[in-house]
């Protein structure tokens, strides 16, 4: 049971309950907090002051006062109207994240809001229901308000859910789990959708899922430095504290410890070459960066996902309402183009690696690692796979965060698209696991041609991916083989094999 308290979310938490399942409550420490800030709330409205987001129009309509009688339904138009994303629905996942870090954001008690509005977004989680919130359309600033606004409505019995990948009314989502539809009040409408958790929530998945990568990423260059007869002289510990980046220490260390006792390189530690390619030489000053921008993104989720992101805020010490900014994500827009960019480079690297796996100009391998190669074409086709995937990753690569479209007619005059951001580094995530699967594969054919054991963790992945698929002796349909390695790499199989031989990898 994970429990919110608007403090003390961590990133592990939100992965269990978006991938695992876990369940959510809210901490009895959190409550107090939001009953003093809705109280000053429901003062507010029985003095009669007016108060942005409260009893007044949004963005533009700011100036639009709004009477006693209609401020509820204020809320619940704010919900409808703003409830406008398109395109595929995000997955299951993504959703439960997106309702654990908007509850947990309400819990921290400056939203104004009942108590019982986090209880509800919490019965939706532990009784899996499924909102529909198409991905496109926000700009990450008011926050996610489009794609909120569609969780809005189905905490309202509006909108609809997804059931076996059927969209379903949400109204008998409800009753079937006994979830009893919201009536909003003051406030609360303005609060659900004002916030970056629909960033956040992408951010934490892709950073959780970038740490597994990276892992796989280093197993997979080690495999390949073997396949091609590759030197390990470059990741020497001397190199390295001379430039002592603490990322690059860690992957040359973890290249250091994969190829251990590797009977192939001890085999040509004499021979006449002189350097390894760049993709090979230089894992450990690509790789080791990589690292690094996963750590900083971790430290600015660890920090945003227990922040108060809506406007305004309530303060009730001091008596105060503050319009501010809370809710715009540039520091999410940021991380995420940031780190998107450093993952496409894991594909950049990996594929120039796998075409020096499969072209016998440069790799002393059979071409394109086939047997009686012309009759068969080997991995010959898998390496244009991965040039389209690197390509197109080039393409979202691009920083979504240097642009900005005023909305709100010029009120709202600079936006984060931070979702971009957050979509795009998702979107070359999954391609680069692909891009990562057919170096894994291709490296295991080289591998095979060597009469000399890999090393102790290159060796440990060698077995584990042999388990599952043979050697290529003569043509097969490849798609099949790539979907499974990626399965492996995504689950952990590979990188859980390898660290059971060598230990944990840094």
């Amino acid at each position: 049971m994970v429990r919110i308290d608007g403090n003390s979310l961590t990133i592990n938490e939100v992965t269990l309950v978006s991938r695992e399942g876990a369940r959510a409550a809210l901490h009895e420490a959190a409550r107090p907090r939001m009953e003093k800030s809705r109280a000053f709330v429901r003062k507010i409205l029985d003095e009669g002051r007016t108060v942005y987001g409260i009893n007044t129009g949004v963005g533009e309509l700011a100036n639009q006062s709004i009477s006693r009688e209609e401020v509820e339904k204020l809320q619940h138009n704010l919900i409808r109207s703003h409830a406008t994303n398109v395109g595929l629905p995000f997955p299951e996942d993504v959703v439960r994240g997106i309702i654990l870090l908007r509850a947990n954001a309400l819990a921290k008690g400056f939203s104004g809001v009942r108590v019982r509005l986090v209880e509800t977004l919490l019965a939706l989680l532990n009784h899996r229901v499924y909102p529909y919130i198409p991905c496109q359309g926000s700009v990450g600033a008011s926050g996610d308000l489009s794609p909120l606004a569609h969780l809005g409505l189905v905490l309202t019995g509006e909108g609809e859910c997804i059931i076996k990948g059927q969209r379903v009314p949400s109204e008998k989502v409800l009753q079937d789990a006994n979830i009893e539809p919201l009536s909003l009040q003051a406030k609360e409408g303005l609060a659900l959708i004002n916030g970056t958790q629909v960033m956040a929530a992408l951010a934490c998945l892709v950073t959780t899922e970038a740490s597994m990568l990276m892992k796989n990423a280093q197993v997979a260059g080690a495999m390949s430095l073997e396949a091609l007869k590759g030197t390990s002289k470059a990741f020497d510990e001397k190199i390295h504290q001379i430039r002592p980046h603490p990322g690059q220490l860690r992957c040359a260390a973890n290249m250091r410890t994969l190829v251990s006792e590797s009977e192939i390189i001890a085999s040509h530690k004499n021979c006449e070459k002189v350097q390894d390619a760049y993709t090979l030489r230089c894992i450990p000053q690509v790789y080791g960066p990589i690292l690094e921008t996963i750590d900083y993104a971790r430290k600015v989720l660890e920090v945003e996902i227990n922040s108060a992101t809506d406007n305004p805020l309530v303060f009730p010490d001091e008596e105060k309402v503050i319009s501010g900014g809370n809710f715009h994500g540039e520091p999410l827009a940021f991380v995420m183009d940031y780190l998107g960019i450093a993952l496409a480079e894991i594909g950049d690297i990996s594929e120039r690696t796998i075409d020096r796996l499969v072209n016998p100009h440069v790799s002393g391998l059979p071409p394109f690692l086939a047997h009686h190669s012309g009759l068969n074409s080997g991995f010959m086709i898998s390496q244009y796979t991965a040039a389209s995937l690197v390509s197109e990753n080039k393409v979202l690569a691009h920083p979504a965060s240097v642009d900005s479209i005023p909305t709100s007619a010029g009120q709202e005059d600079h936006v984060s698209m931070g979702s971009i951001s957050a979509r795009h580094a998702w979107d070359i995530l999954h391609n680069v696991e692909y891009v990562l699967s057919i170096e894994m594969l291709t490296a295991a054919q080289g591998i095979d041609f060597h009469p000399f054991k890999p090393g102790k963790g290159t060796g440990a992945a060698h077995r584990i991916i042999r388990k599952h698929i043979p050697h290529l002796d003569e043509d097969r349909p490849l798609y099949r083989d790539i979907e499974k390695v990626r399965e492996m790499v995504v689950s952990g199989e590979i990188v859980h094999a390898v660290e059971q031989a060598v230990g944990p990898l840094q």
